[in-house]
């Protein structure tokens, strides 16, 4: 009995200590140790995730005793945030047993600023012999092969040169030049520095807090020029010389984008300004930065991707000393494109010269290819401003001033007036609904379909015979477009349009307001809608590059030609609207606009000549409450053209000028059209 209980005795010793063994194992290894290749993965794994805490976690005590969690996570996240590296992967080569662990060998892989990263590079992963598991040990190279803890890491970035915007004939239109830039240097400045500062931001527009915070910048020394404002070239001599009467400061030429026609071209090339935080979120990973610049409006927002070409970026390995290392990754830069517009630098300004005092917009284009050859909106405002820093006042001076030069008018649709009878012709003549040699009567200069009408009545200028169709073009005659509309009707009428893009996106480059027939997108629902709209008012808006491109159809045989803006060296034309009109219907539409400019009786002979053949019609929209209202105003237009195809520079010019009522209408219209065209052809 005692032997047995004995036995019983080291049975459950033996037991506990068995039991206790499998304790202690267990409070040791808490998770499972996993295996070298997987704690390099998941090392990995954080960075994209930004989880530095958790790498340094991984770390071996030797490692942690090298480098504090703070140190550590603040170099990989400068490392690694500068130089974006995303999509990063590991794949394991092997895996060799070593002194107090295993080294593996890995390919590692990321994308990065400068392009894809790969390198071969070993790690070497340590067993903790009290928890058993893997822990890597860690240094520098880890980030870079051959890298050391005192060396650092260079993001470098080339700026690519923005393109140019160049005119048909090569002048340029938006590209480099130099500017005047006013700075300082501190170590030059008098003892009276704040009397000195106060002058300075007065002449400069800005203010003393302004101009002190650029000279507390971190990188100002003594000797260093502090730059505070760019002033456009053409400011007074009298600024000048004064700013160089105050100590310390200095005026360097700098570059500067620069748009030599200005006003002339403001609206059509727009411009360019630094990004904003809003830019650089927007267009992450476009490879803009900081100091980069993008187009915000006119072609300089179009061709904002061609133009503005691709940084080159560098990411170096460099020595304590400032010396490269070792270069990981570069792309070379590529300078932005550039773009050559179909525009004529010359026509430009002579169409803003003329308009310049004037609410106006004007297109111009080849007929015969579709050129077009000059987009002018006036009152305009110097696209150069916006480079060189416009102050809030003048900011506010041109958002509050009532001509609105920052409008952009040749993009916005207008009532076209007596400019739009000739497409009602090409409509009824095309459709079979008007009769060219049909008398449609002397009516007055006063004239309503019935009693049904009310007091409303169709009014016109001039008194003629036969009323028909030629005719009503040379005299203008609002009524005889009346009935024309009533006979061809409302749904052949809206039918018609359609075809003709109404209601549609034009196809040009440039996006322009869509052409209507009637407001909010409905239809011409009355009888007096519909005889308005015949000669052009109702509620038909166009605008301006439509209604000239629907004229090139007269001289098209009834095609109309897209227009366009980027240039080619050999010019084609390219039908939009194939037999828009009937070859019959524009030929006589032609014949009779040819008299609406070369007979004394036509409302364009102001702008006759004798050694070129010009045609073309003119218009006079009114824009009131009602037909008794006597405050409203009027669209004065003009769209006239050359008509020989092979002249030296066929041109068809569409100019509208708002508020000519009691300034002779359409009358000066044509008197400034007719100057443009004497400076513009040979």
């Amino acid at each position: 009995m005692k032997r047995k209980k004995i036995i019983g005795t080291m049975a459950a010793i033996l037991i506990l200590l068995i039991v206790g063994a499998v304790a202690v194992v267990l409070v040791r290894r808490p998770f499972d140790a996993g295996k070298p290749d997987e704690l390099l993965a998941d090392y990995f794994a954080c960075i994209e995730k930004g989880a530095y805490d958790k790498m340094y976690g991984m770390l071996d005590e030797e490692s942690k005793a090298n480098i504090s969690k703070k140190d550590f996570v603040t170099r990989n996240q400068k490392i690694y945030e500068g130089i974006e590296a995303k999509n990063v992967k590991i794949s394991v080569k092997d895996a060799k047993k070593a002194d107090g662990g295993e080294k593996v060998s890995y390919l590692a892989s990321m994308d990065s600023v400068a392009g894809k990263i790969e390198f071969e590079n070993q790690a070497m992963c340590t067993r903790d012999s009290y928890f058993d598991e893997f822990k890597l040990s860690w240094d520098d190279s880890l980030i870079f092969p051959d890298m050391k803890d005192t060396d650092k890491v260079s993001v470098s970035t080339s700026q690519a040169v923005r393109g140019q915007i160049l005119d048909r004939n090569g002048n340029m239109l938006a590209g480099p030049g130099t500017a005047p830039s006013v700075g300082l240097v501190p170590g030059k400045m008098s003892e009276n520095k704040e009397a000195d500062i106060a002058q300075l931001a007065g002449l400069l527009g800005m203010t003393e807090e302004e101009i002190n915070s650029q000279l507390s910048a971190a990188w100002v020394t003594p000797d260093s020029f502090v730059p505070l404002k760019t002033l456009n070239s053409q400011q007074s001599q009298e600024l000048t010389e004064q700013l160089l009467t105050i100590a310390g400061v200095l005026i360097n030429d700098t570059e500067v984008r620069t748009y030599p026609l200005g006003e002339k071209a403001a609206h059509l090339i727009g411009y360019v300004q630094s990004v904003t935080a809003e830019d650089l979120e927007e267009h992450k990973g476009e490879g803009y930065t900081s100091s980069s610049v993008i187009g915000k409006s006119g072609i300089e927002g179009l061709y904002e991707k061609e133009l503005k070409g691709e940084n080159g970026v560098k990411i170096s390995i460099m020595t304590e000393d400032g010396v490269e290392k070792n270069v990981v990754a570069s792309v070379d830069k590529q300078d932005g494109e550039n773009i050559r517009l179909t525009i004529d630098s010359d026509l430009q300004g002579l169409v803003y010269d003329q308009f310049r005092e004037d609410k106006s917009c004007s297109v111009a284009m080849n007929p015969f290819t579709g050129e077009v050859l000059a987009l002018v909106s006036t009152p305009a405002y110097d696209d150069n401003e916006f480079i060189l820093g416009m102050s809030g006042e003048r900011w506010d001076q041109l958002n509050n001033d009532e001509n609105k030069p920052l409008y952009n008018r040749f993009r916005q649709v207008w009532c076209p007036g007596s400019s739009f009878k000739p497409i009602t012709a090409g409509i009824g003549l095309t459709t079979g609904t008007i009769n060219p040699e049909e008398d449609y009567g002397s009516e007055g200069l006063s004239w309503q379909k019935d009693e049904s009408w009310g007091d409303y009545h169709v009014t016109t200028l001039h008194e003629y015979s036969p009323v028909n169709l030629e005719n009503a073009l040379i005299y203008s005659d609002n009524i005889y477009f009346a009935k024309a509309a009533l006979n061809i009707g409302a749904d052949n009428l809206m039918k018609s349009l359609k075809l003709l893009g109404f209601g549609q996106e034009l196809p040009f480059e440039i996006k322009m307001s869509q052409s209507q027939y009637a407001n909010d997108g409905g239809t011409i629902d009355s009888e007096i809608q519909l005889a308005d709209s015949g000669y052009g008012q109702g509620q038909i808006l166009i605008n301006p590059l439509h209604l000239a491109t629907l004229y090139t159809s007269i001289l098209n045989d009834g095609n109309v030609i897209r227009p366009y803006l980027t240039y080619s060296e050999t010019p084609k034309s390219e039908v939009w609207i194939s037999q828009a009109f009937s070859s019959d219907a524009a030929s006589r539409v032609k014949t009779a606009l040819e008299k609406v400019v070369n007979t004394p009786e036509g409302t364009g002979y102001g702008a006759h000549r004798e050694d070129i053949a010009l045609a073309g019609k003119t218009g006079t929209a009114e824009i009131k409450a009602d037909q008794n209202d006597t405050t409203g105003t009027e669209l004065g237009w003009f769209g006239v053209f050359t008509e020989d195809a092979a002249a030296q520079k066929p041109v068809l010019l569409m100019s509208m000028v708002e508020d000519v009522k009691d300034r002779g209408g359409s009358g000066y219209v044509v008197d400034k059209s007719a100057a443009i065209l004497q400076g513009y052809l040979p």
